[in-house]
């Protein structure tokens, strides 16, 4: 088992963000799932990403189970998210599983006028940016705290904010490395300011509502420290206790850039992929993900461990990490346990196997034996 911000995850499993936890029948096998402890939405907007199925697509591996996707986010609305929740706690009133609703906020598209934030992280003041909508349907404006504020509402309908089992928490997807005009902001740690500190004014009215960022892989020592350190900054006294807005890493997303050719993917997948000119993708590049990724994840993980560990700050300390990219088996669950993940999540498995690849996940020994670190 684990829990952070009151929220149990039993068995310590769940899907990540992606397009098979899309709509109401996929999120409801999901829940319904014996093997899962929590379930994650495909990350929303507040107006539904502009998705066109001949460029934002998948293509599996033939020789593991990886993957390439140039696929955005959600193309339903954010108030469709909050129903489709609204109906799944309903329908299941006895449940104490939670669900991850992962959300994004525009930031503005490479080129338009941006803050000009310190890279001083321990600067707290922000200048409005006020930039035209852009032709995705985007705005400048910061949307984050609309959003939030219909989940606290909808918290408010279970009464989630006093209860010993809370059953909605946040992630802020701040890694899609798929965006055309807009790189992940993660890999400039200094543009989340303004997406933490709208959820930093959430939680310091009340702390009880968990929320995590989503982040990208990074390659190098310094990229885990500034993340770190960022999050730290937000360490508040409240109340005569320390409070941190931050109450988990999701790590870590896809990793952008990667090419594949129609030669190295599934017969299902090769008319698609020779009708793209012989690459894997109509968009050519795509984020990777599974298996191929599953080292750089765990690296990804073992690093933000050790430094969530020795922080001197107990707010740092107390983060979890979900530990993805790669958990296609019970052996990589393991191996992303010992590498420091409270709990671990997977997506590409799940798009290549379906739901049951959850029964042979929650036979690592980690789990089944009771030894997760």
């Amino acid at each position: 088992m684990s829990a952070f911000r009151e929220l149990t995850i039993l068995p310590p499993v769940t899907n990540t963000a992606c397009p098979w936890a899309s709509n109401l029948d996929d999120l409801t096998a999901l829940y319904e799932c014996p093997n899962t402890g929590a379930v994650t939405t495909r990350t929303a907007t507040l107006k539904g990403f502009p998705d066109d199925p001949t460029v934002h697509q998948v293509a599996f591996a033939s020789d593991s189970v990886s993957s390439v996707n140039c696929y955005g986010y959600s193309p339903y609305p954010f108030s469709q998210y909050i129903e489709w929740v609204r109906t799944i706690l309903q329908n299941h009133p006895d449940s104490n599983k939670p669900i991850i609703i992962s959300i994004t906020a525009p930031l503005p598209h490479e080129g338009d006028a941006i803050p000009t934030h310190s890279l001083d992280t321990t600067s707290q003041e922000e200048e409005m940016i006020d930039v035209s909508p852009q032709a995705d349907g985007s705005s400048s404006r910061n949307e984050l705290p609309e959003m939030l504020a219909a989940i606290q509402s909808l918290r408010a309908e279970f009464d989630d904010s006093t209860s010993a089992s809370p059953r909605i928490a946040v992630e802020i997807n701040t890694s899609c490395p798929n965006i055309e005009g807009h790189p992940p902001p993660s890999y400039d740690i200094s543009s989340l300011r303004t997406l933490v500190k709208s959820v930093a004014d959430v939680c310091k009215a009340d702390p009880s509502l968990a929320v995590g960022i989503k982040l990208p892989p990074y390659v190098y020592a310094r990229q885990f420290g500034d993340v770190i350190d960022f999050i730290a900054s937000f360490t508040e006294q409240v109340d005569g206790k320390k409070r941190n807005p931050i109450a988990f890493l999701t790590c870590t997303n896809t990793l952008g850039s990667s090419l594949m050719f129609s030669d190295q993917v599934i017969a299902e997948d090769k008319p698609a992929a020779e009708a793209a000119g012989g690459f894997a993708l109509p968009a050519t590049w795509g984020g990777l993900a599974g298996e191929s990724l599953h080292p750089l994840s765990l690296g990804n993980v073992h690093a933000f461990r050790k430094l969530i560990n020795a922080h001197q700050d107990e707010t740092i300390r107390s983060l979890a990490i979900i530990g993805a990219g790669g958990v296609v088996s019970a052996d990589a669950a393991d191996r992303m346990f010992r590498a420091g993940a409270d709990i671990v999540g997977c997506a590409t498995a799940l798009g290549r196997k379906g739901i049951s690849v959850f029964a042979d996940i929650v036979k690592a020994p980690s789990i089944s034996g009771g030894t997760k670190p």
